[in-house]
């Protein structure tokens, strides 16, 4: 009842005592009716064996008194005989003699006869059987045996039964049933009552374990031991260490974003207070334009350093919130953010191209993978000069697409291509402003995509006096299972190189 209710409403507060108890005693309640049903049956098997003898003792002391004469068979019982075989305190007793016609001999002539007279004919059924009947209203177990006189020239004989009412089977499988019963009721609730037991004691390790857990301090992230853990609790406890686990990690991770941010936010703050405090005593007019100016780059700053962090803070959260990818077209994607970027690169005379390959699948975010090209084309813009080149591209290799930010800035060496990645670093004796966060960002995206990002030179120049420069490369799993492809899209430029 407790499962069905449960069935009906999952809402339903599930104690595992309750369930395992329920599939214990489930299993008993069935088949204990089904004992009941053998222990009759066995029972009445057991009670009738020794009174079947009996019968048979009777029939065959009544066949030894049978003689043939011409044929014709001949009862020498005494009426003393008869009386004793019929006596019984219990149950009534019948018997009768029938010659093969059918004609009663001696006896009771109600007595019913078996269902297949022609077995009369036949030698073989010369041994006693067995079978139920009613005479009377009354139920009656009777023995019969087809006796033949050997010397007739044909099988004639005469057909003995016996009879008797079931009074004395009834009571003796009734006593062997309560024997057998009635201990049941004792045993049963007794097993009911050791199973509870026996379950209450099983489950104390899941208590103590319960209880260990209960008194952890609020920030104990630590492992729980196995030491005294049984082994059928073992895969969940290690499952709670592994939660644990990742825990400390976002728990560390959340405190090292907030001291990085705390550390970052200090530095633009206290420059916009120092220019603040400037301007108020300035009178000169040219001089408070100069420290307003100043505060209001030391504002952009600011707010990109915000966006920055904020955007490291997404990254992050969606890392470890193993959120769903969706199929994406990678080519058309860049495409959008490139667009976005003209204006920006003709302000500084920088040459912004976009290298078109054909539609190229992936799962991933939309809303990340366009923040990820974002950092990265003002990586690039950043530190490429002006008359310089960024190239955009996306490439498919075999399972793989890359991601290609191709520029020609000063370059970077391989030792600075790894150190670029970790968050806040800069390379020295550049001039560009940044907040250091950008290419965190990417690998952190990138990583949320099952992709990789790296930073190495460029090999590729167009011109021989042009800066070495560098690309940034984010390689993809591709997806396979690909809608119809798109029209290729022709190739976008702002400046003068094809």
């Amino acid at each position: 009842m407790r499962n069905l209710r449960k069935r009906e409403n999952p809402d339903l507060q599930r104690s595992l005592f309750g369930e395992i108890l329920d599939w214990m005693l489930a299993p008993l309640l069935f088949v204990w009716p089904i004992s009941i049903a053998f222990t009759h049956y066995f029972a009445n098997s057991v009670a009738s064996f020794p009174y079947d003898q009996s019968l048979r003792e009777h029939v065959a002391a009544i066949s030894r008194q049978i003689s043939f004469v011409d044929g014709r068979a001949q009862l020498a019982l005494p009426g003393l005989a008869q009386s004793f075989l019929r006596s019984d305190e219990i149950d009534n007793v019948y018997f009768h003699l029938l010659d093969h016609g059918g004609q009663l001999i001696a006896g009771d002539p109600e007595l019913p006869v078996p269902r297949k007279p022609e077995a009369f004919l036949n030698r073989e059924h010369s041994e006693v059987h067995f079978r139920d009947d009613e005479y009377r209203g009354q139920a009656l177990r009777i023995a019969y045996l087809y006796l033949f006189d050997a010397s007739a020239p044909a099988d004639l004989g005469v057909l003995i039964e016996v009879g008797e009412t079931t009074e004395k089977r009834s009571q003796l499988a009734n006593k062997i049933i309560a024997s057998v019963i009635l201990p049941q009721f004792v045993i049963i609730p007794l097993a009911v009552v050791l199973v509870w037991f026996g379950l209450s004691q099983g489950l104390r390790p899941l208590t103590r374990l319960r209880d260990r857990i209960e008194a952890r301090r609020e920030g104990d992230l630590s492992p729980i031991a196995l030491r005294r853990v049984p082994e059928e609790l073992r895969p969940l406890t290690e499952a709670f260490n592994s939660m644990l686990t990742r825990m400390q990690h976002n728990v560390a991770a959340q405190r090292r974003f907030i001291a990085d941010a705390a550390h970052q936010m200090r530095t633009p703050l206290t420059g916009l207070k120092t220019q603040a405090q400037l301007a108020v005593r300035e009178t000169d007019p040219a001089e408070l334009r100069h420290a307003l100016r100043q505060i209001l780059m030391g504002a952009d700053r600011a707010s990109h350093l915000v966006d920055q962090l904020l955007s490291l803070a997404r990254a992050e959260a969606s890392g470890h919130s193993q959120q769903t990818l969706v199929a994406l077209d990678l080519e058309h994607l860049l495409r959008e953010v490139v667009e976005t970027w003209v204006v920006h690169a003709l302000e500084k005379c920088i040459d912004l191209g976009y290298e078109p390959a054909g539609t190229v699948f992936i799962q991933g975010n939309a809303f990340l993978l366009r923040e990820m090209v974002n950092n990265l084309l003002d990586n690039a813009l950043r530190y490429t000069p002006a008359g310089g080149r960024v190239t955009a591209r996306v490439v498919a290799q075999g399972d793989f697409a890359l991601l290609e930010i191709e520029d020609s800035g000063p370059g970077i060496s391989d030792e600075e291509s790894q150190k670029v990645f970790d968050r806040f670093y800069r390379v020295e004796g550049t001039d560009s402003e940044g907040s250091g966060l950008g290419l965190a960002i990417v690998r952190e995206i990138a990583e949320v995509h099952q992709g990789a990002a790296s930073l190495r030179p460029n090999t590729r120049k167009v011109r021989e006096d042009e800066p070495p420069g560098c690309v940034a490369r984010i390689v993809f799993p591709v997806y396979r299972l690909q809608p119809p492809p798109a029209a290729i899209a022709e190739p976008v430029r702002t400046g003068g190189f094809a």
